[in-house]
């Protein structure tokens, strides 16, 4: 079987994901967002028991 075989997709593998560890992740990373979340407080609700019928 010569999906067994790790040899060429080992190393493909390792290249690809130290590409965009190292390359591509620091360029993404260094983008702001559009849409800053703000400040805003979030309102509670008050949730209440459910009325069980077997109760």
């Amino acid at each position: 079987m010569p999906q067994l075989n790790p040899n060429p997709w080992l190393f493909i593998m390792i290249l690809s994901w130290l590409a965009f560890s190292l390359i591509i992740q620091p360029k993404l990373l260094s983008f702001t967002p559009t849409n800053a979340p703000s400040e805003k407080t979030s309102m509670e609700t008050k949730t209440l028991p459910w009325p069980w019928p077997w109760t």
